[in-house]
């Protein structure tokens, strides 16, 4: 992260990190499109809002309930898919036991993002 590249949201995210007192550390992909594995709730595709231990908060996020075209996760990020059944977009949404967080290729990014 640049400091001089900060989004207004990043810059409130530090504020509020520093203003409890106790700083915490930002998740490096916080801000990148990402997919997440839950332990008990699936697979998300979305930004990454926040990330507190398996605590993650998403916006713009879908849930993909199936999928074809790649075999695990890693593969979703990385080329995206060819088919499958995705939920309607979120603006947020706050997921617990978050398993993996795996930063999204611009590729798969724009596959996931537009699949119908």
């Amino acid at each position: 992260m640049k400091l001089d590249e900060l989004t207004i949201g990043e810059a409130k995210q530090l504020a509020a990190l520093f203003a409890s007192g106790t700083a915490q550390t930002v998740h490096p992909a916080v801000g990148k499109y990402v997919v997440i594995r839950t332990y008990s709730a699936g697979i998300h595709a979305g930004v990454l809002a926040a990330a507190n231990g398996k605590e993650v908060t998403l916006t713009d996020s879908r849930r993909i309930w199936s999928w074809t075209g790649a075999l695990s996760c890693s593969e979703i990020a990385m080329h995206g898919i060819t088919g499958g059944k995705f939920g309607v977009a979120v603006d947020i949404q706050y997921i617990t036991e978050a398993i993996e967080i795996i930063p999204a290729r611009a590729e798969a990014e724009k596959c996931l993002r537009n699949f119908k």
